[in-house]
């Protein structure tokens, strides 16, 4: 005997997913999940292309982090011609500098978007305010200075993109060993300096600046809800460099506990070795696992907040981002960070560092430089590749194998948004208890808590799965012998 309440589908995110909330007839939470009902064949209708078209296809997947997608790609495709890491052939320092450049690129115009667009309406307005003001429009109406900075820092970071992939979207940079092109000068003070229609790089860290005090003001304002709201377990993994901290674009995994004890390490290549995948038949995403501890324990967060508690510490040339970071680390007194609102902070924090990263970047004159690409043969060929970046969204992995002819037969993509799965169900069935569990009257504000837990990990469905059209967002309450009693349309 129980009740059903579904929020199909969940706004403010890339893709489609409902949930389903199932109540007793004391209206207390029996069940809560979040359901991926679109299926993606993205690694099937790869099969059959030449190996080099990977990256190009696959970062079609999605049109906020195709750039992480073709650096997996592309990284899956130097294994396969052998000068990739997997063979221990290194980087030439241009094109891996590059590459880099593109994808922090990536992550502060991604990271923006989710952050600004998505997430900060609930914290000027709260998470009751009307649906029609807890949107972008209703940003623009309170604080149009706000929202002046925000396109701005977008366009910057698609310019960065643009500079080293050539287009704003779905551009090409990388190939098999390398890139074909460096940054040029002019790309490279434009973006320094900024022009009539582009801020300069110290633009962009004061409003990256501005965004992570956005936080800071609405967390001293809410602490008590920000601090309990879906508090959930769960491991941490991001890639980490040989400085033990996290690299964007390579390194090892590493998934440390609630202590920040290291419970596995391991070299992305043998990831099938270490992970498994659970299904449900309710859902077309998979639930990713560490086989040593099981499905429950071994499952993992990755993306912001789980990069931030693996990170020891930043550079000394990201400073501002560093001082952050230690800000972040003292509030959990070393211990790991639960708290899913936290991923904002945590977002807000690498939107920063990212700034800072790009700085850096482009004052080195390895940009500039001619050697693009390494030279390799067919008696270097490997067959088989795999890729891992740290998307914005977290651990992304790309692995391909290409038969003699240079065909691919086989792809398989473990995607940030799947590794988050049973995190994100958690969270919202951790939300669904404290804010809709015994309450007899359906409101506004309690269907919005349960997205505003999904959105906190800014899933990209679009990667786990496929949608088109707009839907509209449905709530039925059924009662124990499934008759409607109320219906919500929005």
């Amino acid at each position: 005997m129980s009740k059903k309440l579904v929020i199909d589908p969940v706004t403010r995110i890339e893709g489609h997913g409902k949930v389903t909330i199932h109540l007793d007839d004391d209206n207390q939470v029996v069940d809560a999940k979040l359901h991926v009902v679109e299926f993606r064949g993205f690694e099937k209708f790869i099969q059959g292309h030449p190996y080099w078209e990977a990256p190009m296809l696959l970062q079609r997947i999605c049109g906020i982090c195709f750039v992480s997608h073709h650096l997996c790609g592309a990284k899956a495709l130097d294994d396969i011609v052998g000068v990739g890491y997997s063979t221990g052939t290194p980087m030439l320092p241009t094109p891996e500098k590059m590459r880099r450049l593109g994808h922090y690129g990536q992550q502060l115009q991604s990271h923006v978007t989710a952050y600004f667009y998505l997430i900060v309406p609930e914290m000027l307005f709260g998470m009751d305010a009307a649906p029609e003001q807890r949107n972008v429009l209703g940003l623009v109406e309170a604080d149009p200075a706000l929202v002046k900075r925000v396109v701005a820092l977008r366009k910057w970071g698609q310019e960065v993109i643009k500079s080293v992939l050539g287009k704003r979207m779905h551009g090409i940079s990388s190939i098999p060993g390398g890139v074909n092109q460096n940054l040029s000068i002019e790309a490279r003070d434009r973006l320094l300096n900024g022009d009539e229609g582009l801020i300069s790089i110290d633009d962009v860290i004061e409003f990256a600046q501005d965004g992570l005090n956005l936080f800071y003001d609405f967390h001293e304002k809410n602490r008590e809800q920000v601090d309990t709201f879906a508090d959930v377990p769960a491991l941490n993994m991001c890639l980490v460099g040989e400085d033990d901290n996290v690299d964007y674009y390579h390194g090892k995994m590493r998934i440390v506990d609630k202590n920040k004890e290291i419970v596995a390490e391991l070299d992305y290549h043998d990831y099938l070795e270490h992970f498994s995948e659970a299904t449900e038949e309710w859902s077309y995403m998979k639930f990713p696992f560490l086989k040593a501890l099981g499905r429950e324990a071994g499952s993992v967060r990755v993306g912001p907040l789980a990069r931030v508690n693996v990170t020891k510490s930043y550079s000394d040339s990201t400073p501002l981002a560093k001082a952050a970071l230690e800000r972040f680390h003292d509030y959990t007194k070393g211990k790991a960070n639960d708290m899913t609102l936290h991923t904002n902070w945590a977002r807000a924090i690498e939107i920063l560092h990212s700034a800072e990263q790009i700085k850096v970047l482009l004052n080195d004159p390895e940009l500039q430089k001619e050697q693009l690409v390494l030279t390799y043969d067919q008696s270097m060929w490997t067959g088989e590749g795999v890729g891992v970046v740290e998307a914005p969204r977290g651990t992304l992995l790309h692995h391909y194998r290409a038969n003699e002819e240079g065909n691919i037969t086989f792809a398989n993509l473990v995607v940030a948004t799947t590794q988050n799965n049973t995190v994100m169900n958690r969270s919202v069935r951790s939300v669904a208890e404290d804010y809709i569990g015994g309450n007899a009257e359906i409101t506004e504000g309690m269907m919005n808590a349960i997205e505003v837990s999904i959105r906190a990990y800014d899933p990209c469905l679009s990667c786990a799965t496929h949608a088109a059209g707009q839907m509209p967002l449905v709530v039925s309450v059924l009662d124990s012998k499934g008759k409607l009693v109320n219906e919500f349309i929005r």
